[in-house]
């Protein structure tokens, strides 16, 4: 015997209820087609179209406007207007200051606004990130509640721009560390591999840059058996473009030594070189000496840089300014002339540049070339790596105990036996 259910017959479902499910379907139909979109990686314009479309074709939203904030407002989708916002200047603030999905009739807006009615704030982690303005849409989403969707959407599809933005960020960050790194290995190629330490002299050098790489530049040279060359050299500026015009600088240097030890003809030379391949405001003050340890005779140079200290066995010092104007300023220099003196035993020249002059303290007193003398009076018995450790140490202190400085450092120093 066959049994026949007593159950009641389902009633029809109510008409407004098929309606509000069949838009859920669009809605995940909406948001599966927006998510795929992400994952094919797509790019930025695609994605607003298939935002567009999405929202236009599923969603049955025939007015829409989004205004992203990528550093200032811009219109990224604009449909459905007679007003083309794309060309709009500024956003008004009465839109810029929403916090909550708004009616756009209570907003006090001019004509062109009119088209929509109602203005969604998208957010992230508390940030607005964009607005939505939307008009002659369905009659479900004139219904504030129902926008939770179309804020959830744009949200959606803003996040995945700004995360492909900051992947490209990473990457160009990246491939600049990169170029960085390479410059800095370059530049650390510029410095002598090795410096004298013999029973005639020692030389000793010290390099910290301001950032990574920077645009000092220190060398010494053996011309022959009896001549070195000593020099050291600031270019204006820092960074990249002031490690590469100092590579130029390094390369011509060597290149006129192999030609002549004539200083004046070495410092005419460098002036044309880095004139004519400086970029603008771009020029470097150097000092170039050249020791004989035959003679004990030396020939320098001061091109506009700080002037070197020699200080001697009784403690008396010299200051070794004489020269010319710093390099590549003028097509020919105005004036240049070498300076010759002999070095006594146990005399010590330092060389610098005015990173280390040019720290100052709290109160805003710079270490300057005064205590930079009392220094070296102090410590003119220490061996000169530890008389440059403890310089270091002593303008790190005048710094706040910082060794973050506001330019680069670089020491040479050379004592004569």
């Amino acid at each position: 015997m066959t049994l026949k259910s007593s159950l009641p017959v389902p009633a029809v479902e109510d008409a407004d209820v098929k309606k509000e499910l069949n838009l859920k379907k669009l809605e995940l139909s909406a948001l599966l087609e927006i998510t795929q979109a992400i994952n094919n990686n797509l790019p930025e314009y695609s994605l607003y179209k298939i935002y567009h479309f999405t929202l236009l074709a599923q969603l049955h939203i025939n007015r829409l406007t989004l205004f992203v904030n990528d550093e200032e407002w811009e219109c990224k989708v604009c449909f459905g207007t007679q007003f083309n916002f794309n060309k709009l200047d500024a956003l008004p603030d009465c839109i810029t200051g929403l916090t909550e999905i708004s009616y756009v009739s209570e907003l006090g807006l001019d004509e062109r606004w009119k088209e929509f009615e109602l203005a969604i704030p998208v957010f992230q982690n508390g940030k607005i990130l964009a607005f939505v303005l939307i008009g002659n849409s369905h009659a479900y989403y004139s219904d504030i509640a129902a926008l939770a969707f179309v804020q959830t959407i744009s949200n959606i599809i803003i996040v995945a721009m700004q995360n492909r933005k900051l992947a490209r960020q990473r990457l160009a960050e990246e491939a600049i560390r990169n170029e960085i790194k390479i410059a800095r290995d370059v530049q650390t190629m510029l410095f002598p591999k090795s410096l004298p330490n013999d029973k005639e002299v020692a030389v000793h050098a010290s390099y910290i840059p301001h950032s990574s790489i920077g645009g000092d530049y220190y060398d010494l040279v053996e011309i022959n058996d009896e001549e070195f060359l000593l020099c050291v050299a600031d270019v204006s500026g820092k960074g990249v473009p002031a490690s590469l015009l100092m590579s130029n600088f390094q390369a011509g240097l060597r290149t006129i030594l192999r030609q002549t030890n004539d200083l004046v003809k070495v410092v005419t030379e460098l002036n044309f070189l880095i004139y004519n391949n400086a970029i603008a405001e771009k020029f470097i003050t150097c000092f170039l000496a050249i020791y004989n340890r035959e003679t004990r005779e030396l020939r320098y140079v001061n091109a506009g840089h700080n002037a070197p200290v020699i200080l001697y066995e009784d403690n008396s010092c010299r200051l070794l300014t004489e020269g010319s104007t710093m390099l590549g300023i003028f097509e020919e220099l105005p004036f240049i002339s070498v300076t010759k003196l002999i070095v006594p035993n146990k005399a010590i020249v330092l060389c610098y540049t005015d990173g280390l002059t040019e720290v100052f303290n709290v109160e805003e007193d710079e270490y300057g070339l005064e205590n930079t003398i009392k220094f070296l009076k102090n410590s003119r018995y220490l061996s000169l790596k530890k008389l440059h450790e403890e310089l270091l140490e002593e303008i790190k202190t005048h710094n706040q105990g910082s060794t973050s400085f506001q330019d680069d450092i670089t020491l040479l120093s050379c004592r004569f036996k």
